[in-house]
């Protein structure tokens, strides 16, 4: 079935893959195991105690966070830059719905990655000649859900501290539940494993000050996604009106005007502020808030059900696995609770048009999102072939995880719910640029 795909796919798909499994095949023969490097004496002094660092982090993953113990972050490759591929996101001028691109294996995912940046350049510039909004971004790491000892790339070793060990739990996560076709489950969802994780960590290892600096930016962080949301918001309202186009092109115009200066306003750390830049220093679009949506949406839902669980994380993700056997539908409204959904403020609000305004990017349940007017249609395309690579960026959501992925449904040691047979990549929080 792989090889029929890939043939079904053309000359141009044909390309495609055959640069995503070249782009692969150079990242892991670039690996070298994190211990030996440690114990070289030529390994530079800052590098060490970098990978050393990361080496604890991970070590913790699986000890302490019931996460895999594998190969996987053991060890590091140099790639000599800074992101290890480049993804592009796209959505229609007037929609905040990602575009998906499909794959008969892998499934459909709101991005396309390349290992390349002229090539990742070159198609989003054919998507913004046709009047999409369109992003790209920098991915400095991705996970394989397990199925290869997936690097620590150099572009990601020199995050802080809690950044980095927040990677390395995310991209665990991911092989802990996955679930075909619904990015914005599993990225939130690996979302709250990262800052559940990083909070034990820093309290693991005494850091009361670094433990309180984390809280401190996650703070920072939803006052960052509350102007996002605020501004989603207006805009569903804006591409729900029914007004003619160049009335809707002022009002989005204005809103994304808003937003631009309200990034600037905000009390942001160095590294933050050369995370978020691109929201800082340019105008946004529709593709980067649907980019970070897909991280956020449901992150407050699945930190609601951790502690429903008494913060037990074994039990944390039985829940979350059961879950991901439901249907789509289903397992969204089991989710977020009959249409209710904790915001990013803490509040909890069940108007379907409140849920959809602060927080949505994809349906919580398609008759609440249709009683709010917003537009649920998604924009499919056949992208043919076996292997879906898809990369995406850290600009205000994430630059640093595109996941590859066998897709034929199974469940293996670690009780991962996900597909085999084709790669899957997909982005951490999409929007942010590190």
């Amino acid at each position: 079935m792989a090889l029929l795909g890939l043939l079904a796919a053309g000359c141009a798909e044909l390309s495609y893959y055959a640069g995503s499994i070249s782009g692969h095949g150079a990242l892991l023969a670039a690996r070298q195991p994190i211990g030996w490097l440690v114990s070289d004496p030529a390994t530079p002094e800052r590098l060490r105690d970098r990978l050393e660092y990361a080496s604890s982090a991970r070590d913790f993953a699986s000890r302490a966070l019931g996460l895999p113990d594998n190969g996987s972050y053991r060890t590091y490759a140099d790639l000599g830059r800074r992101h290890v591929a480049w993804a592009v996101v796209a959505t229609p001028e007037f929609s905040l719905t990602p575009r998906s691109w499909c794959f008969p294996v892998a499934g459909c995912v709101a991005y396309r990655g390349y290992f390349e940046e002229a090539e990742a350049l070159r198609f989003a510039e054919g998507l913004r000649a046709g009047g999409q909004d369109v992003h790209v971004g920098g991915v400095a790491a991705y996970s394989t859900l397990g199925w290869f000892d997936d690097p620590l790339p150099s572009g990601a070793v020199e995050w802080p501290d809690a950044e980095l060990a927040g990677l390395i739990f995310h991209e665990l996560a991911h092989q802990v539940a996955y679930v075909r076709d619904d990015t914005a489950f599993n990225e939130a969802f690996a979302v709250t494993v990262e800052e559940e994780g990083v909070r034990r960590w820093l309290a693991a290892r005494g850091a009361g000050d670094a433990v309180r600096a984390f809280e401190q930016s996650r703070e920072r962080r939803r006052a960052f996604l509350g102007e996002v949301f605020a501004a989603r918001g207006r805009l569903a309202g804006v591409y729900a009106s029914g007004a003619p186009p160049e009335a809707m092109r002022r009002e989005k115009a204005a809103v994304f005007a808003d937003l631009h200066a309200a990034c600037g306003r905000l009390a942001l750390t160095e590294w933050e502020r050369a995370r978020y830049r691109r929201w800082c220093s340019e105008a946004p679009n529709n593709a980067r808030v649907a980019a970070i949506s897909t991280y956020h949406e449901l992150v407050p839902a699945f930190r609601a059900l951790l502690e429903r669980q008494g913060g037990d994380l074994p039990a944390f993700y039985r829940a979350v696995r059961e879950l991901a056997r439901l249907p789509r539908e289903e397992r969204r409204v089991r989710l977020v609770g009959d249409g209710a959904v904790l915001l990013h403020r803490g509040e909890r609000q069940a108007h379907p048009a409140a849920v959809v305004g602060h927080v949505g990017l994809e349906p919580l349940h398609e008759r609440l999102v249709a009683q709010a007017g917003v537009e649920t249609g998604r924009v499919v395309e056949p992208g043919g072939g076996a292997l879906a690579l898809g990369l995406v960026e850290e600009d205000g959501g994430g630059d640093r995880d595109v996941e590859r992925r066998d897709h034929a449904r199974e469940r293996d040691e670690h009780g991962r719910v996900g597909q085999r047979q084709g790669l899957l990549a997909h982005p951490q929080e999409l929007g942010a640029e590190q």
